[in-house]
């Protein structure tokens, strides 16, 4: 069936910390997903104006915007991806009058993470929808401290969190109407692969991030505070573990106890630091051991990772920490949830008693549930 194609302006802050080959991706499915679907897409990447006081110069020489320019040619988005500096008309690539003239003649904005805040651009295309790439804590940060997430300026508002607004997920929806997407993953761009080149479970993964935040008498953490009950899994299983995992040098404790407990620890940038590096890490390794932010899985949001996609996609299986997520995805083959350490460990073991069956069904997985034409389609009939 023929589309009739839209302008559509795609707003992220994809190049504001080099060296996040996994997030870069994150970013790109939107993009790559919406021009296989015939639609006329600007990629509009957003720097931060606290970025202004890391460059030496102008924009057009700061280390983000060699970045951006690597990225946009790799992936032929060359006159169809500018960078923009917030709070200014500075731009690489693609001026501000022509990102103002794109603007308003797009049917449709999507400001992923409401990164996207200059209100003649934002407020320009016909629909403009924010789409909320943290669920729990994008909604928790508003409700509860008053932080302002970007919301105003949008006439929908879109979560990845398949279970925000729904009985069973216990976060806050701000007064808003959230439609719930899942994240898409263009599948050409991410083919299965036959064999690991090694035996180890693996993930990226930032041991803080940021913005933990207490409700109602619970905490909602980091991926910290959900590893720290999981440290004796490596020696309750046969099982390697290797994460690529940003910690700081300080947490000695956290540090000694992982080391102790067998889980094997590489720096990130050797595993993400570009997105040929991240996809050669991914499909290189036997599966994800997908770690969720505590809060993602106290608050049952249904968040579930985009990086985890690439491994279903590449015939990875994915053992992962649930977060409400069997409110969409019921199946119990290629995605293998836990709740805790006893979960966990079953979880692994169910993995590597069918490991080409699970091979099998987290690619068929990603067919039907995450495909970008199939998740971005449906997200487009809601909006327009």
């Amino acid at each position: 069936m023929s589309v009739t194609p839209l302008n559509i302006l795609v707003a992220a802050s994809m190049s504001a910390t080099p060296g996040q080959g996994g997030w870069t991706w994150a970013v790109l499915q939107y993009v790559l997903g919406l021009r296989q679907l015939g639609h006329h897409v600007l990629l509009l990447d957003v720097l931060p104006e606290a970025a202004s006081s890391t460059m030496a110069g102008a924009l057009e020489n700061s280390v983000s915007a060699s970045e951006f320019q690597r990225t946009t040619s790799q992936f032929g988005l060359d006159g169809e991806a500018g960078l923009l500096l917030h709070g200014t008309a500075q731009t690489v690539d693609v001026t501000y009058a022509d990102m103002r003239n794109f603007a308003r003649r797009a049917d449709l904005l999507l400001n992923l993470s409401g990164s996207l805040r200059d209100g003649t651009l934002r407020d320009a295309p016909r629909v403009r929808a924010y789409v909320d790439l943290d669920p729990c804590f994008t909604q928790l940060w508003h409700a509860i401290h008053n932080i302002d997430m970007g919301f105003a300026g949008h006439s929908h508002f879109v979560t990845v969190g398949m279970a925000i607004g729904n009985a069973c997920c216990n976060v806050p929806t701000c007064a808003l109407s959230w439609i719930n997407s899942p994240q898409p993953i263009v599948l050409e761009r991410w083919p299965r692969v036959d064999h690991p080149h090694n035996a180890a479970l693996t993930t990226v993964a930032n041991w803080r991030g940021y913005g933990s935040i207490e409700h109602g008498g619970v905490f909602y953490g980091q991926k910290a505070h959900s590893l720290r009950p999981l440290m004796s899994l490596p020696r309750r299983t046969e099982q390697e573990f290797r994460l690529a995992l940003a910690i700081h040098a300080n947490e000695q404790k956290d540090l000694e106890a992982l080391r102790e407990n067998g889980w094997q620890l590489i720096e990130p940038a050797e595993a993400a630091a570009t997105p040929q590096a991240f996809q050669q890490f991914v499909q290189t390794s036997q599966g994800e051991f997908a770690l969720a932010k505590s809060g993602y899985a106290l608050s049952r949001c249904g968040w579930f990772s985009d990086r985890s996609l690439c491994y279903l996609a590449s015939g990875r299986p994915v053992v992962a920490q649930d977060t409400g997520f069997d409110c969409f995805l019921p199946s119990r083959e290629g995605i293998l949830p836990f709740h805790d350490l006893d979960t966990a460990a079953a979880a692994v073991e169910d993995m590597r008693r069918d490991y080409p069956g699970h091979c099998a069904a987290a690619r068929a997985v990603a067919e039907t549930v995450f495909d970008a034409r199939r998740v971005l389609g449906q997200l487009l009939e809601r909006l327009m």
